[in-house]
């Protein structure tokens, strides 16, 4: 069995809170990811996807619940070395690669932040080699060492945040939105370079979009989130073929295909969530590996719904 190198688990975090206007950005959300593994975090803006690729950063303090990496539960880390030692295995690349890199700074010494702070190499010519060969890794021209972030584009600085995240040799990377701020060309790029460095250096990712297919492509298993709540999460092909939850039928019926005529005649479903009937609601197991944000009543509904969906594609190819 596949070892578990992340679990997450009654995540709550809300901000404002006992004021008027406080937010409950996640509301008890648990998963886990396997080493080596991608889990796709997929939702609307404000469904708190990148709240919780933050708060497991401990960029966040969370309000309640645990985060378990590699055995220790990080909610409770005390200690410069052992917060130091968990910056290190854990990094993120962020949304916007113009933001979240300074634009003051030479690409050289942005990528070798890391490395002074964790004090990898012991020398200047040492730091020179190792940014030159992070800058290949990432296929960039080891010769643009020197020039700002400003004279790059922007798939180009995606690719300085990737180098910069991989400085520390880390074991897992939160990739929050990493192609979102990019153009449609380019997005494929990165993400197979994403697929190549997890091969090479057998890196585990939370990889975080609102691009249900695009998370298809490069997850092992998906979660669905919505206000806050995880509402269906599986491996990849089956939420992407057999989803059943309302919200996740929305997602589905949104992506585009390039065929004119399924464009003429697609219907878009619309989700509104009605939780006025008090039911107790939490991720149940709907089947095998499949888990629904539901009730013990509704989970029979949603087994046969399943099913039968299953069925249609199976009788269809």
């Amino acid at each position: 069995m596949a070892k578990v190198l992340l679990e997450v688990k009654g995540l709550k975090q809300s901000f404002n809170i006992g004021r008027k206007n406080e937010v409950k950005a996640v509301n008890d959300v648990s998963f886990h990811i396997n080493e080596g593994e991608t889990f796709g975090l997929v939702g609307e803006s404000g469904s708190g996807k990148s709240t919780t690729g933050r708060t497991i950063l401990r960029l966040n303090q969370p309000t309640s619940g645990e985060i378990i990496y590699d055995g220790q539960d990080v909610t409770k880390i005390k200690g410069k070395k052992a917060e130091t030692a968990f910056r290190k295995d854990v990094q993120m690349i962020f949304q916007d690669p113009h933001a979240s890199l300074n634009p003051r700074m030479k690409v050289k010494d942005i990528i070798a932040e890391g490395l002074e702070v964790n004090r990898l190499v012991q020398s200047k010519q040492e730091r020179g080699q190792r940014v030159n060969q992070l800058l290949e890794t990432v296929g960039l021209n080891p010769s643009h060492s020197s020039r700002y972030p400003h004279e790059f584009s922007g798939g180009q600085r995606q690719r300085i945040g990737i180098a910069r995240a991989l400085a520390v040799d880390p074991r897992f990377i939160v990739c929050d939105e990493p192609i979102s701020a990019l153009d449609v060309s380019i997005q494929a790029q990165v993400v197979n370079l994403l697929q190549d460095l997890q091969k090479s250096h057998g890196l585990t990712y939370l990889f975080i979009a609102h691009d249900l297919s695009m998370v298809k492509h490069i997850s092992d298993r998906i979660g669905v989130m919505y206000n806050g709540h995880l509402l269906e999460m599986g491996i990849s092909e089956d939420i992407y073929r057999y989803g059943v939850h309302p919200y996740t039928e929305s997602l589905l019926s949104a992506i585009p295909l390039p065929d004119p005529a399924y464009e003429r005649q697609r219907q878009r479903i619309t989700y509104q969530n009605d939780p006025r009937d008090n039911q107790q609601r939490e991720l149940r197991e709907v089947a095998p590996g499949h888990f629904v944000y539901t009730s013990a009543e509704e989970v029979p509904y949603f087994a046969k719904k399943l099913q039968k969906k299953k069925a249609a594609v199976q009788a269809a190819s």
